[in-house]
């Protein structure tokens, strides 16, 4: 019994010698694992695209730099108070710094609309002749107090203001002192005593019609408006002679005024 046992034996050993090939298919297959070897040529593939990457970031940096706005022409006021006014006043005031010349800062046109608490497209009105006038949408006025005689109450809409700098401002004073004002009825010039000592100026236009945009085939109602030149001037004298120099018209007042009116 014991010898067919060990017969019976034998064939598992043999088996277990015929598993011996497999380890030798997978000595074969080893060659299997030089994958990062076959790789390496998408790798050379993928440095030979960088350049076109390179030229993708160019081609996107063109449109950029075509895309960029033109800076607009400076107006010929401006250029008027670099190449004129400022060297005037240098000599006129016995400055040494060009840093000393004052200049204007900044416009502001605002329109009152009372009834638009009342009518929203009265105040609609003013704001589109606003921004015919000035070329540049204006904001909304509301109330801060309520006021009950005037049937106010506070946040409610009251009327429009613009601010104008920069370009546009120059653009806006050369059409208001050389158009409009002198189509004013009866205009003898601006009173020179409407500064409120530092350096800034204010005066009113009883219609909007003066300005040659509005047409008055378009306007539902004449409304006046306040307009305030805010400059960088210390003083009055200052500010007086940046905006004479501008062109501003002024109302002339001395003894040679008064001498006239009475002959």
């Amino acid at each position: 019994m014991a010898e067919n046992e060990h017969k019976e034996k034998k064939p598992k050993t043999e088996k277990s010698d015929a598993k011996k090939p497999k380890t030798e298919k997978s000595d074969a297959e080893t060659p299997k694992t030089e994958k990062p070897e076959a790789e390496k040529p998408k790798a050379e593939k993928s440095k030979a695209d960088r350049p076109k990457t390179e030229k993708s970031k160019g081609a996107k940096k063109a449109p950029e730099t075509a895309g960029r706005p033109l800076r607009t022409p400076k107006s010929r006021l401006y250029k008027r108070y670099r190449e004129e006014i400022v060297p005037a006043m240098m000599r006129q005031f016995s400055w040494s710094n060009i840093h000393q010349v004052p200049r204007v800062m900044k416009v502001v046109v605002s329109m009152g609309v009372g009834e638009a608490s009342r009518d929203i497209k009265l105040l609609e009105a003013a704001q589109k002749d606003l921004t015919i006038i000035a070329g540049q949408k204006p904001m909304m006025a509301r109330a801060r107090i309520s006021v009950a005689s005037y049937k106010i109450r506070t946040g409610m809409p009251i009327g429009a203001f613009v601010t104008l700098r920069g370009n546009r401002m120059y653009e806006f004073l050369d059409r208001l002192f050389n158009l409009a004002l002198p189509r004013v009825r009866d205009f003898q010039g601006l009173n020179p005593n409407s500064f409120d000592g530092t350096g800034n100026f204010t005066f009113g236009i009883r219609e909007q019609l003066v300005f040659p945009e509005i047409d008055y085939d378009e306007i539902d109602k004449v409304r006046g408006m306040d307009i305030t030149i805010v400059t960088s001037a210390e003083n009055d004298m200052h500010a007086l002679a940046l905006l004479k120099g501008f062109g501003c018209p002024f109302r002339s007042i001395g003894p040679e005024t008064s001498g006239e009116s009475e002959g």
